[in-house]
């Protein structure tokens, strides 16, 4: 699986745009570069990433829904967006697929200790991605964004597998 509209990292360094100060772009969007390299030559499985346009720090990022769970065959898209500190600050990770999901808000915040609290700098996009597909299968409904959904996932299963699967089919298809 690929996406379009990536384009050569880095396009706009250079180019007089001032969306981020040159410092900035030379540590961390040699940072980005490397991954976005690595990331290109060894990508995890079901998983697609990479530049917004000329814009090295605005990912888009694609995963497909793990068999076996009720979010099997959808393709859920992220945005990602890049601080200029990175990699000591963690990138802005935010679902645009609407999902069922008790660490996912209607919004498309993730609760996962990763982008937050146990961010680390050794940490690279490919793993954060890594890990947010594991919550397909292994959620946390003990640090939900959601409460309500997961009250559902621990009170109820198969209900709750029911309408994340009705939500893949609606919004991830």
């Amino acid at each position: 699986m690929s996406i379009s509209g990536g384009g050569g990292g880095g396009g706009g360094v250079g180019r007089g745009m001032s969306w981020c100060s040159t410092t900035s772009v030379s540590s961390s969007g040699k940072r980005i570069q490397k991954e976005m390299s690595e990331f290109g030559a060894d990508p995890p499985e079901d998983c697609s990433a990479g530049p917004k346009g000329d814009n090295l720090y605005q990912w888009i990022a694609a995963i497909i829904g793990p068999s076996g769970s009720p979010y099997e065959g959808g393709i859920f898209f992220l945005d990602i967006t890049f601080p200029s500190d990175y990699p000591f600050q963690p990138p802005k990770v935010m679902f645009k697929t609407r999902i069922y999901h008790c660490n996912v808000d209607l919004e498309g915040n993730i609760s996962l200790d990763i982008l937050k609290d146990s961010w680390r700098p050794t940490l690279t996009i490919s793993k954060v991605l890594v890990a947010i597909q594991s919550m397909f299968t292994e959620p946390d409904p003990y640090n939900p964004a959601v409460p309500n959904v997961a009250h559902s996932y621990l009170e109820d299963r198969a209900k709750h597998d029911e309408i994340a699967s009705e939500w893949t089919m609606r919004f991830a298809r």
